[in-house]
């Protein structure tokens, strides 16, 4: 395990780069805690007195922070700042114009009323890059409506097509709808910067929850639409590969055995103790095996019910056909990638003493991102970046603080 102290250790990629954070929730400070851990000074704005609502999401918590909110909100720092007021827009458009990037997940219009839309915004920073990202996109029938998670998964399709079988519809174990919209989100802004480099000029990014989740339902959304079938739920089995889906094994757990050629299946076949299906005309290619999973995954499940997981899954290696366990959080972490991959970090945290966090997930050669700061309590660093950045005195900030600015 990593241990990285407060402060600054190594530069990423995005090093120099400013970011302006007006989102909350979950999309937009993952899109943020991403570019702050490759190396982007991340600025959270944030309510006075209040912050952002997943502070007080919980239990558990740590050092008075819910652990919701410790993890989409590393590597920033918090600017506590009333911006409705003359003085708080003062200061916001002073840091606009010395950043790069403005990110906000407002519902669509709130921004513009206040003076802070995009077309405001580029007059007093014409090089920003500015990420809007909303429920639905800035036009359409059903832009003004506020996007969440869940309710965006099932109108765009993800919930409909998860679950088991004959079943109810079942969602996502974690808001995947707002992380895909993040990571979206996270490299058009890259893209963005890559074109402002050539250029000179910033522009406004676009991007919904809808759609992104849309476009992430690839090969099932293709089906649909290639050929007017509708998908089924198919729980943890495949719509176009058979074998490819989670056994219950003797030991009351499940794993996951996926066979992606005919090859493997010969090998699957000759472990299973049924040679003979490697060429029964039922079975022996993958179309036949699809069309007529109801007669072999039966077969396929009473055989593998009579083994443990760990005979399973070490026979299942030797002969290299693809399987895990499905794991708990805790096996999760105990998993022998978790160490080497450097996927937990522990930081020092202010209120909390030392807590761990979840590893940046991509490795650069030359400039590795890292995790420089833990996640700010709520408005920690106001003097700091009013003083330093913005060349507030003392009096000034003082002042502020009376106003109920800061």
């Amino acid at each position: 395990m990593i241990i990285y102290k407060w402060g600054k250790d190594m530069s990423g990629p995005l090093e120099g780069i400013r970011v302006v954070d007006l989102s909350r929730v979950v999309v937009g400070p993952y899109c943020t805690m991403v570019l702050g851990d490759m190396g982007a000074d991340v600025i959270k704005i944030e309510i006075p007195g209040k912050g952002d609502e997943t502070r007080m999401w919980g239990p558990p918590f740590a050092g008075g922070e819910s652990a919701y909110y410790i993890s989409l909100n590393k590597d920033k720092r918090s600017l506590t700042l009333n911006f409705k007021k003359a003085k708080g827009k003062a200061v916001l458009r002073q840091l606009i114009a010395q950043s790069d990037v403005l990110v906000e997940n407002y519902r669509l219009g709130t921004l513009d009323k206040i003076g802070f839309g995009y077309e405001s915004v580029k007059e007093i920073n014409p090089r920003l890059i500015y990420c809007s990202i909303t429920g639905y996109g800035n036009t359409g029938p059903m832009s003004h409506v506020a996007g969440v998670d869940i309710v965006v998964a099932a109108e765009a399709g993800l919930i409909g097509i998860t679950g088991e079988k004959d079943r109810p519809p079942s969602k996502v174990g974690v808001a995947i709808t707002d992380i895909l919209t993040a990571l979206f989100a996270q490299g058009a802004i890259a893209n963005a910067l890559y074109h402002r480099e050539k250029t000179g000029r910033g522009q406004k990014i676009d991007l919904s929850l809808f759609e992104s989740q849309v476009a992430t339902l690839f090969n099932l959304s293709s089906t649909y639409l290639i050929s007017g079938e509708i998908p089924q739920r198919m729980g943890l089995a495949h719509a176009s590969i058979v074998p490819y889906q989670g056994f219950k094994t003797k030991d009351e757990e499940y794993i996951l055995v996926a066979i992606t050629s005919e090859k493997m299946w010969e090998e699957f076949c000759h472990l299973m103790g049924i040679p003979e299906f490697i060429h029964d005309p039922r079975f022996d290619i993958n179309k036949k095996r699809v069309m007529n999973r109801d007669e072999l995954i039966p077969i396929l499940e009473e055989k593998i019910a009579a083994r443990d997981s760990d005979e399973w899954l070490s026979a299942f290696k030797k002969v290299k056909i693809p399987c895990g366990r499905v794991n708990t959080m805790d096996r999760v972490f105990n998993h022998p990638q978790i160490k080497p991959r450097n996927m937990v970090v522990e930081v020092k945290h202010p209120t909390a003493g030392k807590i761990k966090l979840v590893g940046i997930p991509v490795k650069y050669s030359e400039t590795p991102g890292s995790i420089r700061l833990p996640p700010p309590l709520l408005g920690e660093h106001t003097e700091e970046i009013l003083s330093d950045l913005l060349g507030y005195s003392k009096e000034e900030i003082a002042a502020l603080r009376r106003e109920g600015i800061v």
